[in-house]
């Protein structure tokens, strides 16, 4: 058995698969709002007065991880048959911890909850996550120390972005300098969890760290240049860079003596949510491209030779199966189709319903269905803006669709860097459920459109990766894990049926960022 986890930004996830039957044998998730409300992170981050600022409390993340392993033991999931364990987090968040933290991972108490014991080894207590935005200064100065944008991103995949690594160590380090003193350890959430499990200091893979504009994309090796442009004696405070699923130690007694797993059990270095996200779609290969409809949603496929984005929106990050992956981010995902399914006091089966995605309406009628800032183009808006009509008194109908049709006619735009054809696209996330969004996807990008019949194509990649670096192939994992997809949504409508209407939202995005 192998088990792979998903600490993305709203729930933990865990999967573990058994390749000898083939099948997925145990499912669980621990959902932070509902589940952990005393940290108040309804979303899965902490409430702010500043939009830009974006932190989660990485406590939460601990005590979900005890939360999640114990509902899996009274599942009577087989946690003394797993062999490895890998895993996935967020992307670009980062945790910050004192001389004290391998120690304390050395001395872990099984009678005590993780959070409880990892909480003092804390040198600052929020993280910030994908979603913050508030580095462009410290952007401009890496960028303008390395000598420009573009050198910043042929080193790094990526031009210094804000809610990347490297610029948050940086705010931190000239913000608090104290605490930043009092730092000896910086990790991404993939590592800090993955170090948590081994009970010893993880390191962080390619996928992942070259989501911090810190890592040499080419070599796969922090570069000098990023780190001294970033902070001083950055290099002391971060893990090495090893190859994903690296055997990291067997898994801390802490979880064998609270949760039965084997002693012999091993603890692998984890990756970022959206490479291992292309491993559990069967997707590392190139010529597939990947939807995920999340938190915030994210166009991704592999690629053999690394293709920048000229307006620096679209990155380059390490393939967990070697190579690269081309990714663009969308910060208005799921959020946004939430706050439009609230207000409208529907349900989702009425959300699909009123979705139209073929018939012949006003081709002017367009929206930016931008209601947090984005970050794909960059803007500050915070409520949806039209091309001249009243969003907010529109029918739900054209609510509905015409916010629908903005999140993907965006998407479309800016996937054009990555010189892709796509034949087909898998789609994963919590709203790949929705018919009505399949078909939608399937009708504006003109190719056939199948959804993951997993719950989670993220913690399901990383417990293939868990097999594949315990001696299953990668092809016959894909075979057994990756063909459960849904029956084919294929275009319902001619290959111009939308230009009139794309044309207008191009229009409008271009003249209002």
């Amino acid at each position: 058995m192998f088990l792979g986890f998903d600490a993305s930004t709203q729930s933990f996830s865990a999967i573990i698969l058994c390749p000898k039957l083939g099948k997925v044998v145990a499912e669980e998730s621990v959902h932070f709002g509902s589940e952990l409300p005393h940290y108040d992170s309804p979303s899965g981050f902490l409430k702010s007065d500043n939009p830009h600022q974006v932190h989660a409390n990485p406590l939460m993340w601990i005590e979900a991880l005890d939360l999640l392993l114990g509902k899996l033991k009274s599942s009577g999931a087989p946690l003394d048959q797993v062999r490895a364990i890998s895993g996935a987090g967020q992307q670009h968040a980062t945790v910050y911890l004192k001389e004290n933290f391998p120690e304390t991972l050395r001395s872990l108490n099984p009678e005590i909850p993780l959070v409880d014991q990892i909480k003092p080894t804390l040198s600052r207590i929020t993280s910030p996550i994908w979603m913050d935005a508030s580095t462009q200064s410290q952007c401009e100065e890496i960028s303008n120390s390395v000598g420009s944008d573009q050198r910043v991103c042929n080193i790094s995949g990526s031009i210094a972005t804000p809610r990347f690594s490297g610029p948050q160590i940086r705010k931190f380090y000239q913000s608090e300098p104290e605490a930043y003193c009092d730092t000896s350890h910086i990790h991404l959430a993939s590592s800090f969890l993955a170090s948590i499990l081994a009970g010893q200091l993880a390191p962080i893979d390619p996928g992942d760290g070259s989501g911090m504009n810190l890592l040499d994309l080419e070599k796969q090796q922090w570069n000098e240049q990023l780190l001294t442009a970033t902070a001083p004696e950055l290099n002391s405070k971060l893990p090495n860079i090893e190859t994903t699923g690296s055997e990291v130690g067997p898994i801390a007694n802490y979880f064998v003596e609270r949760y039965n797993f084997s002693p012999e059990c091993m603890s692998l270095s984890w990756t970022g949510d959206n490479p291992a996200s292309l491993v559990g779609m069967g997707a590392s290969q190139s010529g597939q491209i990947v939807i995920s409809l999340g938190t915030s949603d994210t166009l991704f496929a592999a690629m053999q030779t690394p293709v920048t984005d000229p307006k620096g929106y679209g990155h380059v990050f390490g393939n967990p199966l070697g190579g690269f992956m081309s990714l663009t981010c969308f910060a208005n995902g799921s959020l946004v189709r939430e706050k439009i399914k609230d207000q409208l006091k529907i349900s989702w089966d009425q959300f699909a319903a009123l979705t139209i995605t073929d018939s012949d309406r006003d081709a002017s009628q367009v929206c930016l269905p931008f209601m947090v800032p984005e970050i794909t183009p960059k803007t500050d808006s915070s409520e949806i803006l039209t091309n001249g009509w009243d969003f907010a008194s529109a029918s739900p109908t054209e609510q509905i669709t015409t916010l629908l049709e903005g999140q993907f006619f965006n998407m479309w735009h800016h996937m054009q860097w990555m010189k892709l054809l796509p034949e087909t696209i898998y789609v994963t996330g919590g709203a790949s459920q929705n018919p009505a969004i399949l078909q939608l996807i399937a009708n504006i990008f003109q190719c056939s459109t199948m959804r993951l019949q997993v719950g989670s194509s993220v913690a399901l990649g990383a417990a293939i990766i868990a097999a594949k670096n315990n001696g299953h192939s990668i092809e016959s994992l894909s075979e057994q894990f990756c063909d459960n997809f849904s029956t084919p949504s294929t275009p319902t409508v001619a290959a111009d049926h939308y230009a009139p209407r794309l044309q207008q939202f191009i229009d409008l995005l271009e003249a209002s960022t």
